[in-house]
């Protein structure tokens, strides 16, 4: 990476709060103006992200988002603003972020990034920010990092609870590493469904914009190989470790990642069951098992029958909480999100210990308690 001639006396003024910072300086800051970032979309996560991207000074920043404004944006996308609905948020952004620094340069790209275009939009770049919110754009920018050989900063929110890691940073581990096979989409609900917080997008993005200015000042490590859990409610976060199961040998080429996402459709099921006469006999003489509720908690309040309540969308940051050491039975109202996230954990974390409750809590209701409320 070559630096850029001497700072101009508008640019001093500008980054002095960098040039005072120990550690970071001028040397920082002239690889910040060398450096190019590639943010894929510019939503929740994206807006923060770029705007302190664009406030610190990085010199070349991409975007790439195909959607426009909505009402329902705004809540969270503190970039826009009324006036904006309706209007494309690559371009909307772009705008925006010159207003905010002009001394930096801004490409837009109001299109869908795919397997057909990914390599080609990217190539060019430094590092890529995946401010994105689907799993097959995940995998896409994952296996498109490690064709191109550039660090991803991922990020990722839930309702209260958000995700960071970087993923691909000097053959450290890749997304592919997290979650070598993704989730039913069945199992996850949308943020559109499920909710978020609108300041976690906030929280999130800016700790996703603090990654990417350490990949291109090396003035810190990253959080390579470190998954970051933060749970905006209690303001705890844990830092889960990532094994680099050098996933990336399998990835040769970008594929059609929409059918990649798609739940696997089996002929035979091979997933273990109980029964809820089982699970009765189970309790009756005290055995140590867990039983997990995958249900939603509204769904606890009219009725249950114990077990840790962890909701399907929240199980793949709550793997920690699940024993391996003895026998784990995972319930829900009828039995379909609990067998979905039975295979999950099995296909994803290798789980042998896991059975699912055969008709959940309505077959409890009609065969072993019939004066339990259901719905």
């Amino acid at each position: 990476m070559s630096y850029p001639p001497e700072f101009s006396k508008e640019e001093k003024d500008r980054y002095s709060r960098h040039f005072a910072l120990p550690g970071f300086g001028e040397e920082a800051q002239a690889k910040l103006r060398a450096g190019k970032v590639m943010v894929v979309g510019a939503g929740g996560l994206g807006c923060p992200v770029l705007q302190y991207l664009a406030a610190a000074g990085v010199g070349t920043i991409g975007i790439i988002d195909h959607d426009i404004v909505s009402l329902s944006n705004l809540q969270r996308q503190v970039l826009y603003s009324i006036d904006d609905i309706g209007k494309s948020k690559a371009e909307t952004a772009s705008r925006k972020l010159l207003a905010l620094n002009p001394t930096i340069q801004i490409h837009s790209i109001s299109k869908k990034i795919d397997a057909l275009n990914a390599l080609e939009f990217l190539k060019e770049y430094d590092e890529v920010v995946d401010c994105t919110d689907n799993f097959p754009t995940r995998y896409l920018l994952n296996d498109s990092c490690v064709l191109l050989n550039i660090p991803l900063v991922y990020g990722s929110i839930f309702r209260y609870e958000g995700q960071v890691s970087v993923f691909n940073y000097n053959q450290g581990p890749t997304y592919r590493d997290l979650y070598p096979q993704p989730p039913d989409p069945h199992t996850v609900p949308s943020c559109e469904e499920g909710g978020v917080l609108g300041v976690l997008a906030g929280i999130i993005g800016s700790l996703q914009a603090n990654e990417a200015i350490k990949i291109l000042t090396n003035y810190a490590e990253p959080i390579s190989g470190t998954l970051l859990l933060l749970d905006s409610a209690t303001l705890e976060t844990h830092l889960i470790a990532i094994p680099n199961k050098n996933e990336r040998k399998n990835v040769s080429h970008l594929i059609n990642y929409d059918d990649f996402c798609k739940p696997t459709i089996k002929t035979k099921s091979t997933m273990k069951e109980v029964t809820v006469q089982e699970l009765k006999a189970l309790k009756d003489k005290g055995a140590d098992f867990q039983l997990i509720d995958v249900r939603e908690p509204h769904e606890v309040e009219i009725c249950e029958i114990g077990g840790e309540l962890i909701p399907q969308a929240e199980i793949p940051h709550n793997v920690d909480k699940i024993s391996k050491d003895k026998q784990v039975i995972i319930h829900c109202r009828s039995g379909a999100r609990s067998g979905n996230m039975v295979k999950w954990l099995e296909s994803n974390y290798a789980f042998t210990n896991l059975y699912n409750l055969k008709g959940g809590i309505l077959a409890w209701a009609k065969e072993i308690d019939t004066n339990m409320p259901t719905y």
